[in-house]
């Protein structure tokens, strides 16, 4: 593999590729628009299962376009990018390729000071608001900002606070403690300066779409999310 082209090793893109791609956006949508008009109460336990089954699906959104900054969601170029493009702008408004020059450096650079994913302190709050400040734009939060004063005009403020906004917040902790802190956080000598989690194909879905399983993603970025506990058997055969 070339190091400078994190993709070069890619092999024919399965086309489950797309209908779960598609499958993690009709969730999300979905499972928002009953949450927008569910009534809230804090003494249901639903209200909290519905807030951390939106932030999963938010975080599914971001890996959906990280897997299309792969090539790995269709094989039919243009279909791959427009798919990572609606999937990240559904993610908060980010933009797709801002992202992608971005991520491509960080496989590039890992772990060093060209990389914009890392920071030399290992302390959680100091590298996650470096992380955010490397992707939030002031158009994300404009565009946020009057999509929800239109969408109150219509819909529980509460609501949306809660099931839009917190959800989105979260899953950008979920993302960098999974994806980014645990994984490059301390020394790390092996060839990809990243760590993984220990094989628990449950518990790494779960988490982060198997995105623990970090060093197998480095290892092999030609391979989709849903294969990478794959990789992980063959590492520790």
């Amino acid at each position: 593999m070339n190091p400078a082209n994190p993709t070069s090793s890619m092999s024919k893109v399965d086309p489950k590729g797309i209908l779960i791609a598609f499958a993690i956006m009709i969730f999300w949508a979905g499972s928002l628009i009953f949450l927008l008009s569910y009534p809230i109460s804090w003494t249901d336990p639903l209200v909290y299962l519905g807030i951390i089954v939106q932030m999963y699906f938010y975080t599914g959104l971001f890996i959906t376009a990280h897997d299309a900054m792969h090539g790995l969601v269709s094989s039919n170029k243009k279909l791959n990018h427009v798919i990572g493009w609606v999937a990240a702008l559904l993610f908060s408004y980010n933009f797709y390729w801002k992202l992608f020059p971005k991520h491509h450096e960080h496989h590039r650079f890992v772990a060093t000071d060209k990389d914009p994913d890392y920071h030399t302190s290992d302390n959680f709050f100091v590298w996650y608001f470096s992380f955010i400040r490397q992707y939030v734009t002031i158009w994300q939060i404009l565009l946020m900002a009057v999509t929800f004063n239109i969408l109150k005009l219509f819909l529980p403020t509460e609501n949306l606070i809660i099931f839009w906004m917190l959800p989105a917040i979260l899953s950008t902790v979920q993302l960098f403690y999974f994806g980014t802190y645990l994984p490059h956080m301390g020394e790390s000598t092996n060839a990809h300066h990243s760590g993984s989690q220990t094989k628990n194909h449950f518990w790494a879905l779960i988490s982060c779409y198997f995105f623990g399983y970090h060093f197998e993603h480095h290892d092999s970025p030609g391979t989709p999310w849903w294969r990478l506990w794959r990789v992980k058997e063959k590492q520790t055969a």
